[in-house]
């Protein structure tokens, strides 16, 4: 008979999930229990810690509402997100760099005409102009391709961040439809690095162990193209200082643009400019192939994403 003792007890574990029906379920379930065992027979797993750690998970699952993703923001400073990313990603082909989705992607995407501010609101930050095009592999332009985009504001708070978000609504954050030659375009407030939410368990463990909670100034994109792979990206603004240190481990150089102040009176699209603006450029390539995109956090299963 078997003897749930230290030496037999990971086995005994394993082996109960001998008949899951799922192959993939039951590789994944037995390779998780193999690894859990071997973390708490390695570190000698104390009963206090073992207790911290249920309760820190409880509260980060506590901290999640349908604005708000803690396990994401847990599994992105762990670097566990970019490993996820990395490993299914490992051939690119000439296809743009992809990084973590991040915990901010909520609530709608609205189609917006070309070259709307989708910060009309903030009256603070300095004006930026981001100018864009999604081709496949050979430079062929893709039209009719919806793109999300969303990024903080110059405090470095999302709008799903602030407590009036129900009441306001979106703010920095639309979807952009390619024209013929691919490209669209926007005005908004060139975006700050900031700190991730500290107020919870995952900020907690960061103050504790003695590491920054800075994210390097950045926009997101999605790009959701039929018969390519959907793209999941940032772009960072160059010259951050904390490109070399983001805490979610998010940066890759491909991915950093140079955004140029301008003094230029008008904008590319000839919107009138007060004073100096920023000029994001930046080019995406698709991948062929399949996959669902994600929905935003808080979208309705009956809504479109």
């Amino acid at each position: 008979m078997t003897q749930f003792s230290e030496t037999e007890l990971t086995e005994a574990v394993v082996r109960s999930f001998d008949h899951t029906p799922d192959m993939r379920a039951k590789f994944l379930l037995q390779e998780l229990v193999k690894s859990l065992h071997d973390y708490v027979s390695k570190t000698g797993l104390t009963f206090a810690e073992w207790e911290y750690a249920i309760d820190f998970l409880t509260r980060t699952g506590q901290k999640c509402t349908d604005t708000r993703q803690e396990f994401i923001l847990l599994s992105d400073v762990l670097g566990v997100s970019m490993l996820v990313d990395a490993v299914n990603h490992r051939d690119r082909d000439g296809a743009t760099q992809t990084t973590v989705l991040g915990p901010f992607y909520v609530g709608e995407h609205k189609v917006t005409a070309h070259g709307t501010d989708i910060s009309p609101n903030n009256q603070t930050g300095e004006r930026m102009f981001v100018q864009s095009r999604v081709t496949d592999l050979n430079g062929k332009p893709l039209a009719g391709v919806p793109v999300d985009v969303w990024h903080a504001d110059d405090d470095g708070f999302y709008d799903s961040q602030k407590p009036n978000y129900d009441e306001v609504g979106a703010s920095a954050r639309a979807r952009f439809i390619t024209d013929d030659d691919g490209r669209f375009f926007f005005r908004t407030i060139l975006p700050c690095s900031y700190p991730i939410p500290t107020d919870g368990p995952v900020g907690e463990m960061i103050v504790q162990t003695g590491r920054h909670p800075m994210r390097p100034a950045h926009v997101h994109f999605l790009v959701n193209a039929k018969g390519f792979e959907p793209l999941i990206t940032h772009v960072f603004i160059g010259g951050d200082k904390y490109l070399d240190s983001d805490v979610v481990f998010g940066v890759k150089d491909d991915l950093v643009a140079k955004v140029e102040p301008r003094n230029d009176p008008a904008m590319p699209d000839g919107t009138k400019a007060n004073g100096r603006w920023h000029l994001m450029s930046y080019e995406f390539h698709l991948k062929p192939g399949g996959g669902l995109a994600p929905k935003p956090l808080g979208t309705k299963a009956a809504e479109p994403a």
